[in-house]
């Protein structure tokens, strides 16, 4: 029996509507959804899926979306449903930017304030997150850290450029393991080479975008050059919005990502807010579109070919050089988001965060909120804010 555009629409919309809580709350929706619920996918498809969709460039847990969407309906389904699955919360986040973005009340300034000066320390909980399971299966512990150290030094330090290390750390672990001599007669060889034509193209086009215009080379960054997580988005739009381009404000950064992380969906959607930031509307509009696209294009131009994607050992040794650079990428970028803040209260505020995240384990939802409460609260006593 055919799933209708309609059925696809309602469940992946719904998805998107309630998908708090990042990448973990959207695969167990997913899960819920096209395996246990309406049988369309089946359970080790679904687990080879989630492992193919963290060894591609992008936005996971988005790529997850079409990829089920795509394997129920084909490319009108993974269009629909990649759609319904981003727009709710794309929708919210650029009235949210709206909001605190240009020349807010008082009282929206503080939350901002607020919510702001913990992201920082949300950056370091979701890349302590990812250091467990990717440390367990590295093949070299000693090359693992290295590059690790060398992301975390590089978000910490060179902004936009931590884009070069991530691929560059991918390039190292491929020369080192060289997996393309494995195969016996060079066939095999030539076969994870196709399975990663995708990396070239990506490189040429993001070369091509930045010369075209600042705003999309930022969005395509984030959509197809992002490793290990969507935090990791972060160090390659930070140093591109505030600083290279003025676009936005420290603050107002911040507020960008804390909204990323207050709204259903993925986090990549904070890309809309420097959208906006740089060109109202359109430009959140057109930087969602770019940031997206790439995700649209690897699902549905290669997911007939996941599964050997995911059993090549070319691109298993990129990953394993590009991933944990990604991660020290994510809690390297903690430097920058601290240094970002300017009051005395919004350091106590990240403390805070910090106790509640590291120590006590709460939600990151929940700690942006009472993080923005207590910059409501001191906006509204007469506080300094940023």
């Amino acid at each position: 029996m055919t799933t209708s555009l309609a059925e696809i629409t309602r469940e992946w919309g719904r998805i998107g509507c309630l998908g708090f809580g990042g990448p973990p709350a959207h695969i167990r929706l997913l899960r819920e959804t096209v395996v246990e619920r309406r049988g369309w996918v089946e359970p080790e498809e679904f687990e080879d899926a989630i492992a193919t969709c963290n060894l591609l460039p992008g936005p996971s847990s988005t790529q997850l979306a079409i990829f089920t969407a795509w394997r129920v309906r084909g490319t009108a389904g993974a269009l629909v449903g990649g759609l319904a699955f981003i727009l709710p919360g794309l929708v919210l986040i650029i009235a949210l930017a709206a909001l605190f973005l240009g020349d807010p009340p008082a009282w929206v300034l503080g939350a901002g304030a607020g919510a702001g000066a913990a992201v920082a320390a949300v950056a370091v909980q979701a890349g302590w997150a990812l250091v467990p399971s990717s440390y367990d299966r590295t093949p070299s512990r000693t090359r693992w850290i290295l590059y690790a150290v060398i992301g975390t030094v590089a978000a910490a330090t060179t902004g936009a450029w931590v884009v070069l290390v991530l691929i560059g750390a991918g390039l190292v672990e491929m020369a080192v393991r060289r997996p393309w001599r494995t195969g016996s007669n060079g066939s095999k060889g030539s076969n994870d080479l196709q399975s990663l034509v995708t990396l070239p193209l990506l490189a040429q086009g993001a070369l091509t975008t930045a010369v075209v215009a600042p705003l999309a080379w930022t969005a395509f960054k984030v959509g197809a050059l992002s490793y290990g997580g969507g935090f990791v988005i972060i160090p390659l739009m930070q140093s591109d919005a505030v600083e290279r381009y003025a676009w936005m404000s420290d603050a107002e950064f911040l507020n960008a990502v804390a909204l990323g992380q207050i709204t259903p969906g993925p986090v990549v959607h904070t890309v809309a807010v420097v959208g906006f930031a740089a060109a109202g509307l359109l430009g959140a509009l057109a930087a969602a579109v770019i940031a997206f696209g790439p995700s649209f294009v690897l699902i549905i131009g290669g997911g007939r070919h996941f599964e050997a994607l995911r059993s090549s050992p070319l691109a298993r040794a990129f990953l394993d050089g590009a991933g944990p650079a990604a991660i020290g990428a994510i809690l390297g970028s903690a430097v920058p988001l601290a240094m970002a803040t300017s009051e005395w209260w919004q350091w106590v505020v990240l403390a805070a965060a910090g106790v509640l995240l590291l120590l006590l384990k709460r939600g990151v939802v929940l700690t942006l909120l009472l993080a923005a409460g207590v910059g409501v609260v001191v906006a509204l006593s007469g506080g300094p804010l940023p």
